[in-house]
């Protein structure tokens, strides 16, 4: 099963505007992913609360993961919008 290993790069962390976006970017790809932290069970990346509940924060590590076809893509374009920091969009 492909996995990722990604660094939180909101400076609010994981909190709602990104988390959104995360998730509904997480809705869209061809197979379902899962997004885990500090060693805690997997949850579904589609689930706005699930996300939300991880308590990610800047600098956090989280594992993102995913099988069938299709996977690495979905893995690649969800580790892209974890690393972005939301933050700084929302100041210019």
């Amino acid at each position: 099963m492909p996995q990722h290993v990604v660094t939180i790069g909101s400076r609010s962390g994981l909190h709602a505007r990104p988390a959104t976006v995360f998730a509904q970017t997480a809705a869209r790809q061809p197979v379902q992913v899962t997004i885990a932290r500090d060693g805690r069970n997997p949850v579904d990346a589609r689930s706005l609360l699930s996300v939300l509940a991880l308590g990610a924060g800047h600098g956090d590590s989280v594992i993102l993961a995913a099988e069938g076809d299709g996977a690495e893509a979905a893995l690649e374009e969800l580790a892209v919008l974890l690393t972005l920091d939301h933050d700084a969009r929302e100041e210019g």
